[in-house]
């Protein structure tokens, strides 16, 4: 069963694209709500939320990418 190398570096990429976001993302979020009286606080909020949204779709297409070309599906 051999592993589909093109579709496995895709997922790959999937996965390296969510890893700023997985860092950059929940200290945006505290950030903002720290700072809850702030007239920016949900626009930082959106932007923190976002992020993280973006990171957990990025790990899933990637994670879901790496198994298709692993089993060939």
């Amino acid at each position: 069963m051999p592993t589909n190398q093109q579709l496995l570096s895709k997922g790959i990429k999937y996965i390296a694209g969510a890893l700023p976001c997985l860092f950059i993302g929940p200290p945006v979020l505290y950030f903002a709500f720290i700072n809850k009286l702030q007239p920016l606080f949900w626009l930082v909020f959106g932007i923190g939320a976002a992020l993280c949204l973006a990171a957990m779709a990025l790990l899933f297409f990637g994670l879901l990418t790496i198994m298709k070309s692993l089993f060939n599906d």
